[in-house]
């Protein structure tokens, strides 16, 4: 392999940042491009390509919605532990001597991961010939608003990133509608279109279940609230003539997860994790989400019918843009996390139980499009 790529990512309470990223590395590899992925988030086990080497430094979670950040063992992170990770980025580096390095989400969010960006930014910069430095954000970014923070992320993006991929369609959402600052920043926006599993691997997802309502919440961190105002809408009668299947997620708590398992209505499973997910999606009759850029392609790739409950806590913006979009559109029936009840939600999967599917024509060839532009960049020397 000619071409080589470091990739960092950090996930703090879902999943979503590392499966965008693993698809996006994994096309890489298909491309010729040898992939180097740094992982701070806690270790998960999902499929990957092996060719892409992960190199994982210490993990570093965020506690609860309000993103305190911590340790493996819940203590908040020390000097100590800043200064292993920093270290330990800066090794990848070093070996992986890449001709592009792409960083998730920064300057546009993880700010407070600055102690091991900045040196990693630093050494991009040093290094002859200096290799190309990207910017991989979502189709929507969630940034205060704060037109001083606008101008900074302005300036950081103007001085030191050659690119900035949005992994999104400006047909459905445009990067302005999350950053009003976007047009400062016109030249060096790139839409790849959203990421998605390879359209092999879509065709591939056997159609498994029945007429189900799928009920998920993504990594599970944040989305205890949804699994239980769906259970006890099914224990009020809602579509109790259909099979209900829950996905609980990876980082729902093992207490949490007994909790929701205990007495179950006939019909009723709990699980934490589903390999098949669009193909589920496939034969279901509604699916029962939040709203995260993951979970809501794979809706879209099936043409499930669909109920959003946009995880909104804090100053979380992401998901209620991209519900209030689809739901505008038709594709989805929208429910938000502060009007969440079971009779709310069991009158919305009533409704989408009803429906049509919807079908939204929009560009999923955000992997492989990335893909080839990152392969075909040069060193700007």
């Amino acid at each position: 392999m000619s071409f080589s790529v470091l990739f960092y990512v950090q996930h703090l309470l879902g999943i979503g940042h590392l499966q965008r990223c693993l698809r996006i590395s994994e096309a890489l590899v298909r491309e010729g491009v040898a992939v180097t992925l740094v992982c701070g988030g806690e270790p998960v086990a999902l499929p990957r390509d092996r060719s892409v080497r992960l190199v994982q430094l210490t993990p570093i979670r965020a506690l609860d919605a309000r993103f305190e950040l911590v340790d493996s063992a819940g203590r908040p992170i020390d000097d100590a532990l800043r200064e292993e990770r920093r270290a330990a980025l800066l090794e990848a580096f070093a070996a992986a001597r890449p001709d592009a390095v792409i960083i998730e989400g920064f300057p546009f969010a993880r700010r407070a991961f600055r102690f091991e960006l900045e040196p990693l930014i630093a050494a991009v910069r040093a290094a002859t010939p200096r290799p190309r430095l990207l910017c991989s954000v979502r189709d929507i970014v969630v940034v205060r608003d704060d037109p001083q923070r606008h101008r900074d992320i302005v300036e950081r993006v103007r001085r030191d990133f050659d690119a900035v991929l949005v992994h999104g369609d400006p047909g459905l959402i445009r990067l302005d509608a999350s950053f009003p600052a976007a047009p400062e920043i016109a030249d060096r926006v790139i839409y790849t279109g959203y990421v998605c599993p390879p359209a092999a691997s879509l065709d591939a997802a056997a159609l498994t279940g029945g007429d189900e309502v799928v009920v998920s919440a993504g990594g599970g961190a944040a989305g205890h609230a949804l699994l239980e105002a769906a259970l006890a809408a099914r224990r009020s009668g809602c579509l109790a003539r259909h099979p209900w299947r829950f996905f609980a997620g990876t980082n729902l708590p093992e207490a949490a997860f007994a909790a929701l398992r205990e007495d179950l209505p006939p019909g009723v499973a709990v699980e934490r994790f589903c390999y098949n997910f669009v193909g589920l999606l496939r034969g279901c009759r509604v699916s029962v989400s939040q709203a995260g850029y993951n979970t809501v392609l794979d809706i879209v790739a099936a043409q499930a019918r669909a109920v959003l409950v946009p995880f909104a806590a804090g100053r979380e913006t992401e998901q209620p843009m991209r519900a209030e979009r689809l739901a505008a559109l038709g594709a989805a029936e929208l429910v938000r996390e502060n009007d969440l009840s079971a009779q709310s939600l069991g009158a919305a999967i009533e409704r989408a139980a009803a429906r049509e599917p919807a079908r939204l024509a929009i560009d999923t060839g955000g992997a492989a499009h990335a893909a080839r532009l990152i392969a075909a960049m040069k060193r700007p020397g």
